[in-house]
């Protein structure tokens, strides 16, 4: 199975806005692995994994976020898979 992997920084409006949430249950229809979490500066931190085709749909979910979300930047960085990683979790 052909699997991709990326690190994911989100700034701007990205906490306390549901994103992480939202953003879990985006991954888990997807069936993407991986996890998020809100950072002390602000940002929004979080690894993908799955089918190239979903992540390419969760990154697109991310650069937009849900509706309170105002994204205003977005870095995106591929990384080796992890393979016996098998859900996807919110700290």
């Amino acid at each position: 199975m052909d699997r991709r992997r990326v690190h994911v920084l989100l700034s701007g409006s990205v906490q306390g806005v549901f994103f992480r949430s939202t953003a879990r249950d985006e991954a888990q229809r997807l069936a993407l692995t991986g996890w998020m979490r809100n950072l002390r500066d602000g940002r929004v931190e979080a690894e993908f994994q799955g089918e190239p085709t979903a992540v390419k749909e969760i990154l697109e979910f991310c650069a937009r976020g849900p509706s309170l979300a105002a994204v205003n930047d977005m870095e995106v960085e591929d990384m080796p898979p992890i393979d016996r990683e098998r859900a996807f979790r919110v700290s």
